[in-house]
């Protein structure tokens, strides 16, 4: 730590260090012991750094049981400049997954009293990876001006595209059956509902 109007060294880190989490005591009174610094970031031409993509999915629905198999997913997105690769890639791929199971799984059961009946995991369903399709992602890559390196966010593209292509693919699927279903999940009574097949 040196002085700020002549570089005069006034303190090693390591001393401050020792100071500030193991003799806290010795600090003038009023001073927070904390080597802490923090700092936000704010958009100013809009509050949001928006991502966006496209995605699609490809699955198979059995008209005889209502259950959806997912086969392939992909995803192209724009998330500005890139950091990390394979980080963006999980982080999206965790947003597709998150997609998924509110697409296909994730429903909330109450009973007459208004009282949720599927609410520990052991009855709430969410996607395992044997549910999960291969996920293939892509980029395109526009920075944006309202960051320093143009990075935009990854992930919740990821989440909110993935369900409304599922949706997509099995109102594509059940076309031939006069079928449309506009709620998710897409569980087996609904599809069987929509089948008329119960």
């Amino acid at each position: 730590v040196v002085n700020a109007t002549d570089r005069t060294p006034r303190i090693e880190l390591r001393e401050l260090a020792r100071i500030v989490y193991f003799r806290p005591d010795t600090l003038p009174p009023g001073i927070q012991p904390e080597l802490m610094a923090t700092r936000h970031y704010v958009p100013r031409q809009y509050p949001f750094a928006f991502t966006n993509g496209v995605q699609a999915s490809w699955l198979e629905v059995d008209t005889d049981t209502g259950f959806v198999k997912l086969l392939r997913h992909w995803v192209v997105e724009d998330c500005g400049t890139i950091i990390n690769p394979q980080l963006v890639d999980e982080q999206i791929r965790g947003g597709v997954v998150q997609g998924l199971g509110a697409a296909l799984f994730e429903k909330c059961i109450y009973d007459e009293r208004g009282q949720l009946t599927n609410a520990n995991m052991a009855d709430y369903l969410v996607p395992m990876s044997g549910e999960m399709p291969d996920i293939d992602i892509g980029h395109v890559v526009s920075p944006t001006a309202e960051s320093e390196l143009g990075a935009k966010g990854a992930g919740e593209a990821g989440t909110a595209g993935a369900a409304a292509a599922v949706a997509n693919a099995v109102n594509d699927a059940l076309k031939p059956f006069g079928a449309v279903i506009t709620e998710i999940p897409l569980t087996p009574q609904i599809i069987l509902t929509a089948l008329k097949r119960i």
